[in-house]
């Protein structure tokens, strides 16, 4: 356990550190490796046990990390209320608790330090904003633009909030173009998986081949939603399609084909968030809440575009990372 001294700069801090689950997951993945990162480059050392997925064992490793007498947990909860347990052990025992990516219940947010993320519907609002900007260039400011927006399952946080983002950031864009209509047609769901996405967004596209905007909210999805559109005969010039998470597979498409459909992609930088959560555990240990106001921080994003696709793509990483 770090001394006072120790805990300013978290050299010598021990952070626990009680991942969700890694398997199958490269943003998880991510997620941890930035973490496991910014712990090295400062001298503290990380205690990493992954859940596997299992809130009950969740809560069992956090019981662990307090018997190794670590000096500050970084929680990826799997269930925001069925963690209640840890955040309530973490509290007897005196350890500050920070959550990355996904929260806790809000019942159990004033024994919690900070909440690490990003802020999903400014996000989506990135990419929203640049599909406006490239439906004008490419359908003139006058007439009607079809859009529809793929997400994970109907009712989920995060297909809501990413959608509401990008409209936001696209309706910011055509309120000053009253001469085109907007037609949203009702959400699809690809339960975050590619095969699950095809269907779906062939059949809408079937149905609708004067569609021209498709916002997939996760980059997991985007291979299905290709062979969709390719399969309804909408994938080349006829379509404009943005997407969510900056992985690197995305941002290659746009690098090799500028013109291509594909032309924004929303970045939420999971190594980012896992630096950033590590540098709020110090925080944490120290006891200095200026860091984290209001218990949470958001980190800043991107979009990428084909405009600068290239210098956001490094074939070593697996998702974007914040640039100087």
């Amino acid at each position: 356990m770090a001394d006072g001294g120790e805990k300013a700069t978290g050299k010598g801090l021990v952070i626990g550190w009680s991942q969700r689950g890694i398997s199958g997951s490269d943003w998880w993945k991510t997620l941890v490796e930035g973490g496991q990162a910014e712990a090295s480059r400062v001298g503290a050392r990380l205690e990493l046990l992954d859940a596997n997925g299992d809130t009950v064992r969740q809560n069992a490793d956090v019981q662990t990390l307090i018997t190794k007498g670590v000096d500050v947990v970084v929680m990826n909860p799997n269930d925001p209320l069925g963690v209640g347990p840890s955040i309530q052990a973490l509290k007897d025992a005196g350890i500050p608790v920070v959550t990355v990516n996904s929260s806790v219940d809000k019942s159990l947010v004033p024994d919690m330090f900070c909440y690490v993320a990003e802020d999903q519907e400014k996000t989506g609002s990135l990419a929203g904003e640049v599909a406006a900007k490239k439906a004008l260039e490419k359908y003139g400011d006058s007439g009607q633009i079809k859009i529809v927006g793929i997400g994970g399952f109907p009712g989920d946080v995060l297909s809501d909030l990413r959608f509401n983002g990008f409209m936001a950031g696209w309706n910011r864009v055509m309120e000053k173009h009253p001469g085109v209509t907007t037609v949203k047609l009702d959400t699809k769901y690809g339960e975050w998986k590619p095969d699950k996405a095809l269907a779906p967004i062939r059949d809408v596209a079937t149905a609708n081949p004067d569609l021209k905007v498709v916002y997939s909210m996760s980059d997991v999805m985007h291979g299905g939603i290709v062979q969709g559109l390719q399969q309804a005969g909408l994938w080349g010039d006829e379509i404009i399609m943005a997407s969510y998470d900056g992985g690197m597979g995305a941002i290659k498409e746009m690098v090799d084909s500028p013109k291509g459909p594909l032309q924004a992609d929303a970045s939420n930088q999971p190594w980012d968030q896992g630096a950033t959560a590590v540098r709020m555990a110090i925080a944490a240990a120290k006891g200095d809440q200026s860091q984290c106001p209001g218990k949470t921080n958001y980190i800043e994003t991107t979009v990428v575009t084909p405009a600068d696709a290239a210098k956001y793509y490094v074939p070593t990483d697996t998702y974007v990372r914040a640039k100087d």
